[in-house]
């Protein structure tokens, strides 16, 4: 496979690049720590280039994108797709996506710690004055609590970390 070789020698030494096998790969648009940044795979079925690659982005690393956000990303890279049918056109997807994460992103919240306590207060509904204390209480519990849990030892977000934009 040309374009495999092509790939490899492109990509060797790029961190955000890794060949899952021989027809799969995955490329990390933005640095580890941006929360902008996104991860698309691309796999070759054996019709690939006459027909297109499969693209996906089911990657754990995007799971606080929302998949609104995935979608017009995956709309506008079938757009880059079909333009370039019959070619080889892994790296031109790739690069496709550097060039145009900010436009890729630019509906994509992006969470920080303030927002995401400030929400949680905000949300407490009207209770009689009896049970606002324990209401309170538990709800500054709950906030320490978010705010410890937010990274895990590996200073990774953990699953659901964002579950409040999910409920709004």
């Amino acid at each position: 496979q040309m374009e495999l070789e092509a790939l490899r020698s492109i990509y060797e030494g790029d961190l955000c690049f890794r060949e899952l096998s021989p027809v799969s790969f995955q490329y990390r648009i933005g640095e580890s720590g941006d929360p902008k940044a996104f991860l698309i795979e691309v796999s070759w079925p054996e019709t690939y280039p006459q027909t297109a690659p499969v693209i996906s982005m089911d990657a754990f690393f995007n799971n606080t994108i929302s998949s609104a956000v995935k979608q017009s990303i995956l709309d506008k890279l079938m757009v880059e797709v079909e333009a370039n049918l019959g070619t080889a056109m892994t790296y031109t997807l790739f690069e496709y996506a550097k060039d145009n994460k900010e436009v890729f992103m630019e509906n994509q919240p992006v969470n920080t710690v303030t927002s995401v306590s400030n929400s949680i207060s905000i949300g407490t509904p009207d209770v009689p004055p009896s049970k606002k204390k324990e209401k309170k209480e538990q709800l500054s519990k709950t906030q320490k609590r978010k705010l410890a849990d937010k990274t895990d030892n590996k200073g990774e977000l953990p699953r659901g970390w964002n579950w409040v934009d999910v409920i709004k």
